[in-house]
């Protein structure tokens, strides 16, 4: 284990480097892993116009977002009822593919944002992995504002579920909606506390894309696949939740922390929202629903009983 620590922390020393603007290559090449490459896009992300567009629009226009999730609701509302009198379409493999490609992106973005949070808590610890913002910055910085920004598109999701007419519940398009409007909140001010739902997510994200994709191809998948993704959500709005009370904690005690009060109290309402639902979503799913089965299956059972003639 400590063998794995001190291998992550000489890689994040290589890639750390990164979160400046004056790069450099190692001085040792022929020691260095092909992990600890850095693409042309990552590194100069600040200096490509479009991206930085980007950054500066969703920094000054965060409010916008709010905007983009009212669109939102209102156009999957009308999209029922113009789908309400109409087939369904299949959309199995564009379904498919796009889950796909959100699962790359996901595992991608995991793997250059959680190394460096493993790094800051075994070189710096807890508190500074919680309080300090210097994941806004640099190689990390560039896939935390593509965290961000990636909740605009993940709106397609909903999409499909309209169009293949399925069970559209309030989960769903809650959650959608409001990440949206909290990610873009929260990077306008480059909050300490994204670090940790970055990585979380990114990481729950590429495993649930991944099985979406799957199932849109036809593999059978053991339900126990889908329950665990689903604790894996209700970990993360636990872990969520924590992390938003640590850094309170470490404001109240007078310690910086680059993360405001307005933030937390909605991080804080939102992963606790979140977390209820997703309980309930649980027990529904995977709880009840497997009583209620075993009950159904018993009343058939006994309907299949033959019943002994009467003798006179």
């Amino acid at each position: 284990m400590v063998t794995i620590v001190s291998h992550i922390s000489d890689y994040f020393e290589q890639f750390n480097s990164s979160l400046t603007d004056t790069f450099k290559h190692s001085s040792q090449p022929n020691d260095v892993s092909p992990l600890f490459y850095v693409f042309d896009f990552e590194r100069y992300s600040d200096q490509m116009a479009t991206l930085r567009d980007l950054r500066t629009y969703m920094i000054q226009r965060w409010h916008n977002s709010f905007f983009y999730a009212i669109a939102y609701l209102f156009l999957i509302y009308t999209g029922q009822i113009y789908m309400k009198n109409k087939p369904r379409f299949e959309l199995r493999l564009w379904l498919a593919a796009w889950s796909a490609l959100l699962a790359v992106f996901s595992i991608f973005g995991a793997m250059r944002v959680l190394p460096e949070l493993i790094y800051v808590i075994y070189k710096h610890g807890i508190k500074y992995s919680i309080c300090n913002n210097s994941n806004a910055f640099g190689v990390v910085g560039f896939w935390t504002w593509a965290f961000c920004f990636s909740k605009l598109p993940e709106l397609v999701d909903t999409v499909f579920i309209v169009l293949r007419k399925q069970p559209l519940i309030f989960l769903h398009w809650y959650h959608h909606a409001s990440v949206l409007i909290y990610c873009w909140f929260s990077y306008q001010d480059y909050s300490s506390t994204g670090r940790w739902f970055c990585g979380l997510n990114y990481v729950v994200h590429g495993i649930m894309y991944s099985y979406y994709a799957l199932r849109a191809l036809k593999f059978r998948i053991p339900r126990w696949v889908s329950m665990i993704i689903t604790l894996l959500q209700l970990s993360q709005m636990i872990i969520g939740c924590y992390i938003n009370l640590k850094a309170w904690q470490y404001k109240k005690n007078g310690e910086m922390c680059q993360v405001t009060d307005e933030n937390l109290k909605v991080s804080l309402i939102m992963y606790g929202t979140y977390f209820l639902l997703f309980a309930h979503f649980f027990l529904g799913s995977y709880i009840y629903k497997t009583k209620r089965d075993n009950k159904q299956d018993d009343k058939q059972q006994e309907k299949k009983k033959v019943k002994p003639k009467k003798v006179d």
